[in-house]
């Protein structure tokens, strides 16, 4: 994503978006949770006002040099949005720092209540900004897609999140690590990719296929460029997307190394400090 600051049709500024933006910033700076930002908001179902308290902190970390390179996309799995009383995903900002090298080591003291998913990344190589914007759209408009491991991490005290909490903390977005495998999408079905999310020792610890991230991650990314383009932000050339979980997360214990790997794009690795 580039950093054009073109005007979004989000709610109005205001002092619960205000309040609510500053408690998940502390957290950031501090690496220590705060309570759950909803309870800013009378409405639980206000989803401009999250997405507003999102978009605050963007702002405020774009004055302060951080450098956007894309998006996630989370809520994709049909199960999470039935818990959390959803009918649709929703997103988060990437950020240059936030990638990690694949095979790195990563340093637990940068997150707070970490997890990994396993996901397919896309990259971009020509922008996504069409008004009515299709499938093959995405097709035409991705360079490659590489396997991912997303680290989320929530600043909500034990995870105890809801709708607001997530989309206002940028859709609970941690690091993420692209592995080194690129794979262009003409005639590659990513529906039927099986995905296995390993620890250290070979033991399986989350698994699926391409059908369950909104029954193929070209409809993820596809979902992201609209509501991008409807916000006056579209999805640019050289953006990476992650396109949402294609199986359970698994939570981070101190030394865990996790392996990543999907079928036909290869493995991604990534391991933590004790």
């Amino acid at each position: 994503m580039t950093q054009k600051t073109n005007s979004s049709p989000l709610s109005p500024e205001s002092a619960s978006i205000r309040m609510a933006a500053d408690d998940l910033y502390g957290a950031i700076q501090d690496r220590r949770p705060c309570a759950p930002v909803r309870a800013f908001f009378a409405d639980d179902k206000d989803i401009d006002s999250a997405y507003a308290v999102q978009e605050y902190n963007w702002k405020r970390f774009l004055a302060e040099g951080r450098v956007p390179i894309g998006h996630k996309i989370g809520l994709t799995a049909a199960v999470v949005q039935k818990q959390l009383g959803v009918d649709q995903p929703d997103f988060g900002i990437l950020y240059a720092d936030t990638r990690v090298p694949d095979g790195e080591q990563v340093d637990l003291s940068r997150l707070i209540h970490a997890k990994v998913e396993g996901e397919i990344a896309f990259v971009l190589k020509s922008d996504l900004d069409k008004p009515q914007l299709a499938f093959e759209d995405v097709i035409a408009a991705t360079d490659y897609v590489s396997p991912a491991i997303e680290i989320v991490d929530s600043r909500i005290q034990n995870w105890d999140i809801r709708l607001l909490d997530t989309v206002a903390d940028n859709a609970s977005s941690g690091l993420f690590v692209l592995g080194g495998a690129r794979r262009g999408l003409q005639g590659l079905d990513l529906t039927s990719l099986r995905m296995t999310l390993s620890n250290g020792g070979g033991r399986i610890a989350s698994q699926g296929t391409g059908a369950d991230c909104m029954g193929d991650p070209v409809l993820a990314t596809l979902w992201l460029a609209r509501k991008a383009v409807a916000l006056g932000r579209p999805l640019r050339a050289g953006d990476v997307v992650l396109s949402g979980a294609l199986g359970p997360m698994v939570p981070v214990t101190p030394g865990s190394r996790f392996v990543v790997a999907i079928e036909k794009l290869g493995e991604v690795s990534v391991g933590f400090g004790n």
